[in-house]
């Protein structure tokens, strides 16, 4: 009996894995994940299977028509909010962006929806503690609403105290909404969930994976990190809430984020991102205007808010990246966690470096995935070559996303540099059109260099067998991650 039903389970991962190959094949996307997918399927018994079914193919389309659904709903009053900030945009004549940039605004302006605006004021922060701080005191002083929308929200120290800090803005009066990623808080014990709950802070999930419902894909994470006080204040970058973030755990290190505070028009625009997020979860509608106050001019930047995702017909940060390095003309920093870039990312580039622009990638030596690490690596020989210079941060964890270009403008958000970033997650991006700000971020990045190590990649040949089978198995992964 044992042997039969042996064959039979054969029999049926057989015919399953010939099904999700055929999916595969008549969903063509690139070839290299394509075949990625399928080695993985016929190599991994079951595993490749159970994999394919939790992250394997993304079903876009499906996707793109639930949330355009859902936001069509929201159209005419986000239409109307967005009008109010007509005498905030960025034109040529109040505001003096580049020539050569005009076309990546338009670009950026296209994908986004979102515009430039002038007569913000944007703080921006490299310290931990400074920007849990910051951002503390900033609901402390919130008398009317707390928006905050995380990927990561542990429940530890720092996610104590910031709950705490939430139930007792409640008590006072002031709404306290906050939405987070399912699989991002999947360590949440119910005793954590509940004491929001009856604290009154209005809590939702993005995306759960719920299987007897159909939903059992962990793909299509919402990746954002915002905060949004009282309409007028706003919180973006790349930090998540947890003692890690707060480099509270010693395995690796000290952890670096970049993040900042916005006050200004621009806040308006990130109001609308979590609205729409809390509609797509919950259906409910935040389109009062207690939640969007007229917009007041609070300083001079130039900011434009890019809210990106696999409901888009684009991949707007593939597209913006690559305008961006095409439109280069001195210098491109690049500050990543995980660097895991498809063939177009790595030719433009190689693209910019071989034209004489001075191009540096900065990653982290150590890594809360080693795979991935291990993925980034194989791309140095090929970058080197072309003449990037490549770092490995090695004083803690580095978790900035940040791209600067030409000491004159920049990006910073919640994106990687990889495929998930490009195509599977849901992120917000910052293109700060200033040049103080660039050269604020440009001097941090000079700062790490000092803490880093120049890597100069060896031939394949000088490598150890079992470095050259971690970069290939990395590598041939890389689609995937």
């Amino acid at each position: 009996m044992p042997a039969i039903l042996w064959k039979i389970l054969s029999v049926l991962d057989m015919v399953l894995v010939a099904g999700a190959i055929l999916v595969v094949l008549r969903r063509p996307r690139e070839p290299r994940a394509m075949l990625a997918w399928i080695l993985a399927l016929l190599l991994l018994p079951v595993v490749g299977l159970i994999l394919f079914l939790l992250i394997g193919e993304p079903r876009l389309k499906r996707t793109r028509r639930r949330r355009r659904r859902r936001r069509e709903k929201l159209v005419p009053g986000l239409s109307r909010r967005s009008g109010a900030l007509r005498d905030v945009h960025v034109t040529r004549q109040n505001v003096p962006i580049p020539e050569e940039l005009s076309n990546l605004v338009s670009l950026a302006t296209r994908f986004s929806r979102h515009a430039p605006t002038h007569g913000n004021e944007v703080t921006i922060y490299q310290d931990a503690e400074k920007t849990f701080l910051a951002r503390q005191l900033a609901i402390e002083a919130a008398e009317s609403h707390v928006h905050m929308e995380y990927y990561i929200f542990q429940p530890d120290e720092t996610g104590h105290a910031v709950r705490d800090l939430l139930i007792n803005k409640v008590r006072q009066g002031v709404q306290c909404r906050l939405l987070l990623d399912y699989v991002g808080c999947w360590r949440w014990p119910r005793s954590f969930k509940r004491s929001f709950q009856e604290g009154g802070v209005e809590l939702a999930f993005c995306l759960p994976v719920v299987p007897w419902r159909g939903r059992w894909r962990v793909n299509f994470r919402n990746h954002r990190k915002l905060a949004v006080i009282d309409g007028k204040v706003s919180f973006t970058g790349s930090q998540n809430i947890g003692d890690e973030y707060l480099g509270r755990r010693k395995k690796l290190g000290p952890w670096r984020d970049t993040h900042m505070r916005i006050v200004g028009p621009a806040v308006h625009q990130l109001q609308e991102i979590f609205v729409e997020d809390w509609h797509y979860a919950t259906k409910v509608d935040l389109l009062d205007d207690k939640y969007f106050p007229t917009p007041q001019r609070a300083g001079k930047r130039a900011v434009q808010v890019i809210a990106s995702g696999p409901d888009d017909r684009v991949n707007a940060m593939h597209q913006l990246l690559f305008a961006a390095f095409a439109a280069a003309k001195q210098s491109i920093c690049i500050a990543t966690p995980y660097f895991v870039p498809d063939m177009a990312m790595v030719l433009a580039i190689q693209s910019a470096a071989y034209r004489g622009v001075r191009v540096r990638l900065m990653i982290p030596s150590r890594s809360d995935h080693r795979v991935v690490l291990w993925a980034a690596r194989s791309y140095y020989e090929e970058l080197a070559g072309a003449g990037v210079e490549i770092y490995e941060y090695d004083l803690g964890m580095l978790h900035s996303k940040v791209v600067v270009v030409d000491e004159s403008w920049a990006l910073l958000g919640s994106a990687n540099m990889d495929e998930r970033s490009f195509k599977l997650n849901f992120e917000v991006t910052t293109i700060l059109y200033d040049a103080e700000l660039a050269r604020t971020l440009q001097n941090d990045f000079e700062m790490l260099l000092a803490q880093s190590k120049r890597v100069q990649p060896t031939r394949r040949s000088a490598w150890t067998f079992r470095e050259t089978l971690s970069l290939g198995l990395a590598r041939l992964a890389s689609p995937l991650l």
